[in-house]
């Protein structure tokens, strides 16, 4: 554990035996599920509580979310197995959906879309209740992949969340946006992202913020995603970090300072093939130690050309 981890999460201690043991941060390995997962472009994922959550996919013919059961260890927090159990249809065709948030007070979900830069709300059946988050007019602005792509909502504090992927256009800082339960606008933040890595060959390299996640004391998670394919796929990568903000009201408008909680990065190589893009994120249950588990879900672009996987991770939080 660096010393960043330390200031976010403090020395956390569990007596087993008689004797006291630090917990850190744990990276469980990431799994795949090809036999009761069908291929997608999942894009983001929330916990509706027990083994259920709600994915979207950003190419599905139709707007809605699909059911996944992901069964984790109450212990280890490691994925034991995950199923996809339907798709929930909204009965309209699908906005580029990105992020989804669980709003447990009306039991509906709330889907950002890319290419309506909108947040509708949805019955837990999936169909279109016509409520929305009052998004702001300058996100409304945001063209091709710099729009709505992350959406949380955390209970404790009654607040939703947005940023876009990457900054609006004539901005240099990406805007962090707050909604109450009354769908109405809160407070605005700024978020600064890492720069780039120094570009070694030519091929497509985007980075950007695919996913928040709200913690129940009020702090923000945030994955910043950096991707990079060389032309011919080979030695093609992808470095995720997970950082933590706090957004308050009397730091509205200001740049917040992050943390960084973790990073890991997955690769497509000639003796590697765990590339995997992460674009969905969201806290899970809590292990019977009192962690926290976070669980994040990759794009494989349909499994693209045989090659990537439909990728499953979890996160243990101290």
């Amino acid at each position: 554990m660096n010393r960043l981890q330390l200031l976010l999460f403090g020395c956390c201690w569990t007596v087993i035996g008689g004797y006291a043991q630090e917990q850190q941060v744990v990276l469980h390995k990431q799994r795949a599920f090809p036999t009761t997962i069908p291929a997608g472009n999942y894009s983001g994922i929330t916990w509706l509580g027990g083994s259920r959550y709600a994915v979207v996919n950003d190419k599905a013919e139709e707007s809605g979310y699909h059911l996944f059961v992901i069964d984790i260890d109450s212990i280890t927090g490691k994925i034991k197995h995950a199923r996809e159990d339907g798709f929930r249809s909204g009965g309209v065709a699908n906005r580029d959906e990105e992020g989804i948030a669980f709003f447990a007070p009306d039991s509906t979900v709330f889907i950002s879309g890319e290419s309506d830069n909108d947040v509708l709300e949805y019955t837990i059946n999936g169909r279109l209740t016509g409520r929305r988050l009052q998004v702001p007019d300058v996100f409304k602005k945001a063209k091709g992949n710099k729009g709505l792509e992350a959406l949380t909502y955390q209970q404790q504090t009654g607040l939703f969340y947005i940023i876009s992927e990457k900054p609006l256009k004539g901005d240099s800082y990406q805007r962090i946006q707050s909604f109450g339960d009354d769908l109405q606008p809160a407070c605005q933040w700024l978020y600064q992202m890492d720069k780039p890595s120094p570009k070694v060959e030519e091929g497509q390299h985007t980075n950007g913020v695919p996913a928040l996640a709200a913690m129940p004391d009020g702090r923000l998670l945030v994955m910043e995603r950096e991707v990079f394919r060389p032309k011919n796929s080979i030695g093609s990568w992808v470095k995720n970090h997970i950082y933590v903000v706090t957004p308050t009201k009397e730091m509205k408008g200001q740049c917040l300072e992050k943390q960084l909680v973790v990073s890991f990065q997955t690769r497509f190589n000639l003796s590697t093939r765990s590339f995997a893009n992460y674009e969905g994120m969201c806290l899970g249950p809590r292990l019977v130690d009192g962690r926290q588990v976070l669980v994040l879900i990759c794009d494989s672009q349909n499994q693209y050309k045989g090659y990537l996987k439909d990728w499953i991770k979890t996160i243990v939080l101290p």
